[in-house]
């Protein structure tokens, strides 16, 4: 059977399941999930517990040798077994669906990233969810943040202000473990149980982590805002410019090829005909639609004097050329001569 997330602790009402599939690529709510589920089993007598990662070489007997052994200690036990990835090698599916005979005394707890379809029609995906629940976990989408805040803190007595859900969702900029972490740290400094937008800006830590593919992504949705937020962040990080100029020319080289491809024909029709990632033929659509192929030839240009003048061959300031070539990409150049040798200094 599917259960929903939020229906797991109503749903003990009516007795723990010989077995749970949490799956889903939030940690986070994988993790507090599975600590439910484990605290709910104590309570029911499962006492032990025994706990199985699996990675590259797993041997899967270690598995077989559990669901087979008599506990010296406990009548009953949790059987947990982390999966590192969806898709599991052949020799695996045996010892995975033997999980769904443990019998009655095994509690068997399995967490993994996100299964996609192929994973859910595997004999021991489908064996699992039979006799027990698959709980489909998704990421918490940025315009739900704010709200998912807000319902946690709410939950521990704290009342929050609106201003400071919203300033804490920008800060955190989706981590949820951060999140959290802040949430928690900002209940205990709490005066009077109440969260203000002035204990959010002065206790809170910036804990968006960026990286070059963030900002190129953001640049190439035209997010002039979010893309020069992170391109501050990936600054004060200390992160190379080299390590965003990098990741950029190369996504620059398929979008010219794409862009001279649609002159003759159409950008659908450029796409149709690459290989882009299904996933991102939105996203290099909306760049092509606004950006032209003189456009991306400037943005190059600048690009390639950006690694010179890390490199000491040209004077001039690669954050701040960073900067004007992250709004060009969203549509909004700064009125600047890209190409041009003092370009940097502005």
């Amino acid at each position: 059977m599917k259960l929903y997330p939020e229906k797991l602790s109503a749903s003990f009402s009516k007795g723990l399941l010989p077995s749970y599939v949490i799956t889903g690529d939030e940690p986070l709510i994988r993790q507090e999930l599975c600590d439910q589920i484990r605290q709910q089993a104590r309570l029911e007598g499962f006492i032990e517990r025994e706990l199985f990662h699996v990675e590259t070489g797993f041997d899967w007997q270690e598995i077989h040798y559990s669901l087979n052994s008599l506990s010296l200690f406990a009548e009953k036990k949790i059987v947990e077994v982390r999966l590192s990835q969806g898709k599991q090698p052949e020799k695996a599916g045996a010892a995975l669906a033997a999980l769904s005979e443990a019998g009655p005394d095994i509690l068997v707890l399995l967490s993994m990233p996100r299964a996609d379809g192929n994973v859910q029609k595997t004999k021991w995906f489908k064996a699992l969810e039979n006799v027990g629940a698959v709980i489909q976990v998704w990421p918490v989408a940025p315009k739900d943040l704010p709200r998912w805040i807000e319902q946690r803190v709410r939950q521990q007595g704290i009342r929050i202000d609106r201003d400071a859900v919203l300033a804490l969702a920008s800060r955190v900029e989706g981590n949820l473990l951060a999140a959290v972490q802040e949430m928690d740290r900002l209940v205990l400094s709490a005066p009077e149980k109440s969260i203000s937008l002035d204990l959010v800006e002065s206790s809170v830590s910036d804990h968006a982590r960026y990286d070059a593919y963030q900002w190129l992504d953001a640049a190439l949705m035209g997010k002039a805002a979010r893309a020069l937020r992170i391109l501050n962040g990936l600054k004060t990080e200390g992160v190379e410019p080299l390590a965003v100029t990098g990741a950029l020319i190369r996504e620059l080289r398929q979008l010219m090829e794409l862009a001279e491809t649609a002159q003759g024909s159409s950008v659908d029709q450029a796409l149709a005909g690459a290989r882009v990632w299904p996933k991102r033929k939105a996203l290099i659509g909306a760049a092509l639609r606004r950006l032209g192929r003189s456009d991306l030839e400037q943005i190059h240009a600048a690009t390639r004097r950006v690694d010179a003048m890390v490199k000491g061959a040209e004077s001039g300031d690669p954050w701040g050329a960073m900067t004007a070539i992250s709004m060009h990409l969203c549509g909004q150049a700064l009125g600047l001569n890209l190409s041009s040798p003092n370009q940097g200094s502005h």
